[in-house]
């Protein structure tokens, strides 16, 4: 099973961000698109339990891994064609994730870090805690596998690739 449905039997996982999954905050990220092949809320998703099962496997954080990682993304307009005056994609939504994120729930001190400094290495700002760096990394590689995997599939297997968009 992939973790792209692994995480709804996780009860552990669940258990901690369930609160936030039934906001109707965060399933509006389903309306948006986040990478060719992903809306926003599947992104999230992702990165909060990729986060969490290495958090869990390491020993960290695994609560504001789960949770910052679910709030990393928490804006609502398409980024691959709003711009800022202010700053870019990367220096902008990180703020505006946080601010979103702080009216829906209390936030430590370490999921604020994991918010704002999620975009570490397009960003200077240095992550705080090792969770910081966690969600970074793993934000990135969600990313990468949300465009490889599909662009691969459709290369590799065209009939299966054109079968499953067809399914959905």
């Amino acid at each position: 099973m992939s973790n792209d449905l692994q995480w709804a039997n996780d009860h552990e996982y669940v258990a901690l961000v369930q609160d936030l999954l039934a906001t109707p905050e965060v399933q509006r990220l389903a309306e948006y698109p986040q990478h060719h092949y992903s809306n926003r809320l599947e992104h999230v998703i992702s990165v909060s339990y990729r986060s969490y099962l290495f958090g869990k496997k390491h020993h960290l954080n695994v609560r504001a891994l789960a949770r910052a990682g679910l709030l990393h993304d928490l804006f609502y307009y398409d980024w691959r064609t709003t711009k800022f005056s202010l700053g870019t994609h990367a220096y902008i939504h990180p703020r505006i994730a946080l601010r979103n994120a702080e009216k829906l729930t209390d936030l430590t001190p370490m999921e604020k870090d994991i918010i704002i400094k999620h975009m570490w290495g397009a960003t200077v700002g240095l992550p705080k805690y090792k969770e910081s760096f966690v969600v970074s990394l793993v934000d990135d590689y969600a990313a990468v596998d949300e465009v490889v995997k599909p662009w691969l599939m459709k290369l590799r297997h065209p009939f299966a690739y054109h079968v499953e968009q067809v399914r959905n």
